[in-house]
């Protein structure tokens, strides 16, 4: 019989003819839908698939998608909460940055803003006011100056801290009633000696055997950090009674420890009137001020009537400002970021994208990319939060954010951020 060759077009098989087909038979090619109508799974009962005999978008349709935002969302807040918690400075890890202002380090560019002492930006300028009296003694009591409630012409003169660096004994009025380190005759009606019985007095009456060079002084805390609403003390005056020669000093520094002389005078003795006039230290701001004596020999001594003089802080707030972090490198190149932001309204309500705008670069500021950030929920009582996550930016591994102000006015509008956790 003759051997008829039927061609492959002609063949017509459906699953009931492909009972078993092993897999590794299907060596090339693909199969469309529409090519296998209804082969049941349990047909395939051996081998495997190469990944190339399955397409992507077979597998892709069937798998549920896992978004991270909400996670990373919130180990940024995690990390801006215990920040500030421990008023940590800034730092970053191997996928975020994170600043809560605790000091300037982090942060750079500032155009029109300020870094306040309480840990927060704002669109601002520090200014001063011309020479004026910042503190009289003579308007309060020893309490009032002890307790810290001496305020006046907006300085808190918070409560004096007394030193001496001499073992001599002070006293008041002249009798032997001890009163160590000027206590008592700090301000007020104290006695500088037996001839200005009831007068005003800052310092007090000091009899002193310990001779040239020894020394007594009193420490004022301000209040704030030096160029942030500090005031800015130039000189004191008053008169004095003196029985020989000493040196008033008017000194300032930042950590209580180690003092700069902003002015000093010295007294020959007798009752003379004292003011440490002017220097270049006129336009430095300290947070602490001392007043010290130095005894020029053994003598007895008192202030009447001191008058600290200077010049208050008089910041003003700007209606734009901006202000960058400094460059963070990544540990590979990124064209994604994302950012949480903490930030309070002082005055009025701060529309996001608006009035407070945030723009992020990965390729160290050359090209910025604006966000638009979306309210969360608060951080904190008054505290409000913000984030932006995904961010496609211009490729790179120096990371940076930019913060924008606008329409800032003082009484109305006013925003302070308070944290920034950038991601990436």
């Amino acid at each position: 019989m003759a051997i008829i060759k039927i061609r492959n077009a002609a063949i017509d098989l459906d699953a009931a003819e492909i009972p078993n087909l092993d897999a590794a038979k299907i060596t090339s090619g693909s199969f469309a839908d529409a090519r296998i109508p209804n082969l049941a799974t349990s047909k395939i009962t051996s081998g495997t698939f190469a990944d190339a005999r399955i397409a992507a978008s077979n597998v892709s349709q069937h798998a549920t998608s896992f978004d991270d935002n909400k996670l990373v969302n919130d180990i940024s807040t995690l990390a801006l909460r215990q920040a500030s918690n421990e008023n940590k400075a800034a730092y970053n890890t191997n996928s975020m940055y994170v600043d809560v202002f605790q000091d300037s380090t982090g942060i750079t560019g500032l155009t029109n803003v300020i870094r306040d002492s309480n840990e927060y930006i704002y669109s601002g300028t520090v200014g001063y006011s011309s020479e004026q009296v910042l503190f009289d003694a003579s308007s309060y009591n020893v309490s009032q100056v002890q307790s810290g409630s001496a305020d006046t012409n907006l300085v808190n003169i918070k409560a004096w801290t007394i030193h001496a660096q001499d073992a001599v004994s002070h006293y008041n009025n002249n009798n032997s009633s001890q009163i160590q380190n000027w206590y008592g005759v700090l301000a007020g009606s104290g006695h500088a000696s037996n001839n200005d019985s009831g007068a005003e007095y800052i310092g007090g009456y000091h009899q002193s055997n310990q001779g040239q060079g020894s020394e007594s002084s009193i420490t004022m805390d301000s209040g704030s950090a030096p160029n942030n609403e500090s005031p800015i003390f130039t000189r004191i005056s008053g008169s004095g009674t003196w029985s020989n020669s000493g040196t008033v000093y008017l000194e300032g520094s930042n950590d209580a420890s180690s003092f700069s002389t902003i002015g000093s005078q010295t007294n020959t003795g007798g009752s003379a009137t004292y003011d440490t006039g002017a220097n270049s230290s006129f336009s430095t701001a300290y947070r602490y001020y001392r007043l010290r004596i130095v005894f020029g020999s053994n003598y007895d001594f008192g202030f009447k009537s001191t008058k600290f003089y200077g010049k208050n802080y008089t910041g003003t707030v700007n209606a734009t400002g901006s202000f960058t972090s400094n460059n963070i490198t990544a540990p590979s190149s990124t064209n994604k970021m994302g950012a949480i932001i903490t930030y309070q309204d002082n005055a009025g309500t701060n529309s996001l994208n608006t009035d407070i705008v945030l723009k992020l670069s990965a390729d160290g500021g050359s090209n910025f990319t604006t966000a638009t950030l979306t309210a969360l929920p608060d951080f904190a009582t008054g505290i409000k939060m913000a984030k932006v996550n995904d961010l496609s930016v211009t490729a790179g591994t120096s990371l940076k954010y930019k913060i924008e102000f606008a329409n800032q006015a003082s009484g109305s509008k006013i925003a302070r951020i308070r944290g920034v956790s950038l991601q990436y």
